[in-house]
């Protein structure tokens, strides 16, 4: 073995390792947005959940490219959950990460969770869901650190449904991973990053990665994924995801 190749070896060796995981099924079987708004709404102000018809028609401006993501999600969460007490809320979110841990993880990502864990790597969630129970949910899956849309609270603490930055989602998403790194004092070329997603929208950090994952993929991501030599994972039931894909 020459010279070059050892110290490639070493400076791999020295490398941090890390595994980033999106959690909508990625590691669930179901999103958790939308029953997160409704379980949130019906445990603080039920009255709210009048408003349905009102979220549909917000929900068809951004089907018809009225509004952004972004956007759709502030309104949501206005219309369904208002401005709560970051005590309230936070009750809130502790059972409702219970409830999604209890019956909404799959077990192909526990085990891989495990997995990664065991070879030491640093196990990070990035995802577009709110980070106020996307946190939640991570804790008790032995997540290390969380990358996630934010909330900002008003004065006087009570949580609105203004973003705080970016939605996590896309391009941004890779930005914030990024920008994590950089809070972190972690150089790209001294970590090795292991990327999981589902999601077509979640390529660009596909590509970043060191290694990547189609997980639980639709047909479209699949398809990249042959074409650029990802790996493709299938963690749920093989009947659905072929209907799925």
């Amino acid at each position: 073995m020459d010279m070059r190749t050892l110290f490639v070896l070493a400076r791999e060796a020295m490398r941090q390792k890390i595994a980033i995981y999106d959690m909508d099924r990625t590691v669930t079987r179901r999103p958790t947005y939308p029953p997160f708004l409704r379980y949130a709404a019906l445990r603080l102000a039920p009255w709210r959940l009048l408003l349905l018809p009102t979220v549909a028609l917000v929900t068809l401006a951004y089907g018809l490219k009225l509004i952004d993501r972004a956007r759709l999600k502030e309104i949501n969460f206005h219309l369904l959950i208002g401005r709560p007490t970051a005590a309230a809320l936070g009750r809130v979110v502790e059972r409702f990460a219970d409830r999604q841990v209890e019956t909404n993880i799959l077990p192909g990502a526990r085990a891989r969770l495990a997995a990664d864990k065991a070879e030491g790597r640093r196990l990070v969630l990035a995802t577009a869901s709110y980070k106020l129970y996307a946190a939640a949910i991570a804790r008790r899956l032995g997540f290390d650190d969380v990358i996630a849309t934010d909330n900002l609270a008003d004065p006087s603490g009570r949580i609105t449904a203004t973003i705080d930055g970016d939605n996590c989602y896309g391009l941004a998403k890779l930005d914030m991973i990024e920008a994590w790194l950089a809070r972190e004092g972690l150089a790209r070329e001294a970590v090795h990053v292991r990327f999981y997603s589902d999601h077509i929208s979640d390529s660009p950090a596909h590509r970043w990665a060191d290694e990547a994952f189609a997980t639980n993929a639709h047909a479209r991501l699949i398809r990249l994924a042959e074409a650029e030599g990802w790996e493709v994972l299938d963690w749920r039931d093989r009947r659905r995801a072929a209907r799925r894909t």
